[in-house]
C-alpha cells in the first residue's frame, strides 16, 4: 500500500509531540499521505478498539476505504518519577494498523464502546490544559504529572473490561468458547486475570506481554495483537476477543476474524 492510497489516518495519543496541530497531521506530512484526512482522538488506553470502531464507521459510509489506526505513547513524559505507585506501571510505545474492507468470512465482527465521565478524577493529569496551565506553582505540585486511584481504578477497570467484553460478544454473536484468543489491554496481570475470569476465558487463551513493556497505553493492544501473530497464537481465521479500559473513563471491546 502507497501513502498516497491512505485516505484516512487516525492517531490516538495521550502524549502528543504538540498541541497544535495534531500528530496525524504531523505524520502524515512525514508519510506523504497526499490523499488522506488525518485527525488525533484522545480516548486513553482504549485508543485501538475505538479507532477500530472510528474506522469501520468511516469505511461504512463510504468515507474511506484504506485507514491508517496509530496508537502512539510517550508515556515516560508525562510521570512523576518520585511516584512509585505510577512510574513503575507505564512504559512507551506504538501500533499501527491499516483497516480496508474484508472479505469472505474475515473482519470485525463487533465493536463496543462506552464511556463514564464521572469516573474522570481516577486517571487523569489535573493540570497542563487551557483549564489549568502549567506554571511555577503547577510544577512545584507536580499537578502535570499522571495522578491515580489505584484500588478505584482496579475495581472500575475490571467491571469495565467484563462489561465491554460481554457486549462485544453478544453482538458478534458468538460465545467465549468459541474464542481463540484475548487480547487484553496490558494494565496489570491482576486486572487481565480477574477479566479473563469473569468472560469464562482461561489464562491459556490470553496474551499477556506486560511484564516486558509495562501499561503502554493505547499502544498495549496493537502491540501485543502484532506479538501474538508473531508468535503463531493467532493467526488467518482466529478469532479474537480485544478489551480495554483507560483514562476518562473509557472502555471499549472487539471481536475479530483475523
Amino acid at each position: 500500500l502507497a501513502p498516497e492510497e491512505l485516505d484516512m489516518i487516525l492517531l490516538s495519543t495521550a502524549t502528543p509531540d504538540r498541541l497544535l496541530p495534531s500528530t496525524a497531521c504531523d505524520v502524515q506530512a512525514l508519510l506523504g499521505a497526499s490523499n488522506a484526512a488525518a485527525y488525533d482522538f484522545a480516548t486513553a488506553c482504549s485508543g485501538f478498539l475505538y479507532g477500530l470502531g472510528m474506522a469501520e464507521g468511516h469505511i461504512a459510509t463510504g468515507q474511506a476505504e484504506n485507514v491508517l489506526l496509530i496508537c502512539t505513547e510517550k508515556m515516560s513524559s508525562i510521570l512523576d518519577w518520585s511516584d512509585r505507585t505510577t512510574c513503575v506501571l507505564f512504559g512507551d510505545g506504538a501500533g499501527a494498523a491499516v483497516i480496508r474492507p474484508a472479505e469472505g468470512e474475515r473482519g470485525i465482527l463487533s465493536t463496543f464502546m462506552k464511556a463514564d465521565g464521572t469516573l474522570s478524577d481516577l486517571l487523569h493529569r489535573p493540570a497542563g490544559g487551557s483549564r489549568i496551565p502549567i506554571d511555577i506553582a503547577v510544577l512545584d505540585e507536580r499537578e502535570h504529572y499522571v495522578h491515580m486511584a489505584g484500588p478505584e481504578v482496579f475495581k472500575a477497570a475490571v467491571r469495565s473490561m467484563c462489561d465491554a467484553a460481554e457486549q462485544a460478544l453478544r453482538r458478534a454473536g458468538v460465545t467465549a468458547e468459541e474464542i481463540d484468543l484475548l487480547v487484553p489491554h496490558q494494565a496489570n496481570i491482576r486486572i487481565i486475570e480477574a477479566t479473563a475470569r469473569y468472560a469464562g476465558i482461561p489464562m491459556e487463551k490470553v496474551f499477556v506481554n506486560v511484564d516486558r513493556y509495562g501499561n503502554m497505553s493505547s499502544a498495549s493492544v496493537p502491540v501485543a495483537l502484532d506479538e501474538a501473530r508473531e508468535q503463531g497464537l493467532a493467526g488467518e481465521g482466529s478469532l479474537v476477543l480485544m478489551a480495554a479500559f483507560g483514562a476518562g473513563f473509557t472502555w471499549a471491546a472487539s471481536v475479530v476474524r483475523l
